[in-house]
């Protein structure tokens, strides 16, 4: 059977952004099979925008990078020209940057109406606070997310073990809104204008909590209901190896097995009492403690229990199950040499490990353009100027 076509493919991306959450769900789009061409400025203005470490965004793997000087009036144009033959646009300067530039979404539409212009912002394109600067620790203390997250040893929110506001509160909202704009726009013909703000993401990701709060007046916090702890079963624990084990036995019939496995049947009537929380997850901590926790994974997991390890990355890249799963891959980079890297695993990607690896030095600026239109001399003539690089 031949392979059927990546989901998106036919689709061509322009990427304005070097790093965070538009770089992440261009990555993802690439995955997924679209063309993404990422542009940066000429190298004299190349001090504005950061470079990643080479391994960043899985090496930026299958994508294209051209070079413009998007403040010069025959650099907009290009890049204009560029647009044209585009279906979507992302970009993550603050409000108002590209409208200076003359890139901005009625710029862009006045030469391709059908375009999917996505803008990526902390706070979005309006608003009291649409002008702040922040990273993915900012909106997550906005959006609720460090406040219901478990205490440090100071006893303050914890810090997040991943960039949770930037993957999916950001680039999995951008993936998302671009798909489902790319989606209307077949049925239609139209195009359409996106503001992504990675905090509204973030309510969006709290919606349970917060829309708890509304409907009941509970105000949510560490443990204050069984997602974040309330109870014994839904929890971490140590083993007797100083390893991690997460409990998360919810239904009724895998708290059951749990107690049984534990010895602790003596709790199976008290699932959610409130009386005997403290003292069940006594007992469970005790219980955990004789064992190392792969001997208990072993005896719980496959047993129905909620039972799993809590893995460090070095364990988690050699975990049998993800390799089964051919979740990560080795790509070969021109000047790096070869490492491994997350393959392409969201529902419905490609396969991550055909995709070639640029070196970032690397350009195809000349190659894009003539794709797009233009002639060898009006190449010629932009790189005389220095819009192009």
């Amino acid at each position: 059977m031949t392979a059927a076509p990546p989901l998106l493919d036919g689709i061509t991306v322009l990427d304005l952004a070097s790093v965070g959450p538009a770089a992440r769900a261009s990555r993802w789009l690439a995955d997924y099979g679209a063309r993404v061409i990422k542009i940066g400025p000429v190298p004299r203005h190349g001090s504005v925008q950061i470079t990643p470490p080479t391994y960043s965004y899985s090496a930026h793997r299958g994508m294209e990078r051209v070079l413009f000087d998007l403040k010069a009036e025959t650099g907009r144009d290009a890049f204009l020209r560029l647009a044209a033959t585009a279906d979507v646009v992302i970009e993550s300067f603050r409000p108002g940057v590209v409208a200076r530039l003359g890139i901005d979404d009625d710029a862009v539409r006045a030469v391709n109406p059908r375009i999917v212009y996505c803008s990526t912002t902390g706070f979005g394109q309006d608003g009291p606070n649409s002008q702040w600067a922040g990273h993915d620790l900012n909106y997550l203390a906005v959006g609720g997310y460090l406040h219901c997250s478990g205490r440090d040893g100071h006893g303050g929110p914890a810090l997040p073990g991943a960039t949770v506001a930037d993957s999916a509160a950001g680039g999995l909202h951008a993936v998302t809104s671009i798909c489902a704009a790319l989606v209307r726009r077949g049925v239609t013909g139209e195009g359409a204008y996106l503001d992504v703000a990675i905090a509204d993401g973030v309510l969006s990701l709290m919606s349970l909590y917060i829309d708890e709060y509304f409907a009941t007046g509970t105000r949510p916090g560490p443990r204050h209901n069984l997602l974040t702890g309330r109870y014994a079963w839904y929890d971490v624990y140590r083993a007797a190896d100083d390893r991690w084990l997460a409990v998360a036995a919810i239904e009724p019939h895998f708290f059951a097995n749990l107690c049984r496995a534990l010895g602790c049947e003596r709790w199976l009537a008290h699932q959610y009492d409130d009386e005997v929380v403290e003292a069940m997850r006594a007992d469970f901590t005790r219980a955990f403690a004789t064992r190392g926790r792969d001997e208990w994974v072993g005896e719980l997991g496959p047993g129905d229990c909620c039972v799993s390890a809590v893995l460090s990355v070095p364990e988690l890249v050699e975990d049998p199950h993800f390799t089964a799963r051919h979740a990560f891959t080795e790509v070969h980079h021109p000047t790096e040499g070869p490492f491994r890297q997350v393959n392409a695993v969201l529902a419905g990607q490609g396969d991550g490990a055909s995709m070639p690896v640029r070196d970032q030095t690397e350009t195809t600026t000349d190659q894009v353009l003539a794709q797009a239109g233009f002639e060898a001399s009006e190449i010629d003539d932009l790189r005389a100027e220095g819009v192009i690089a």
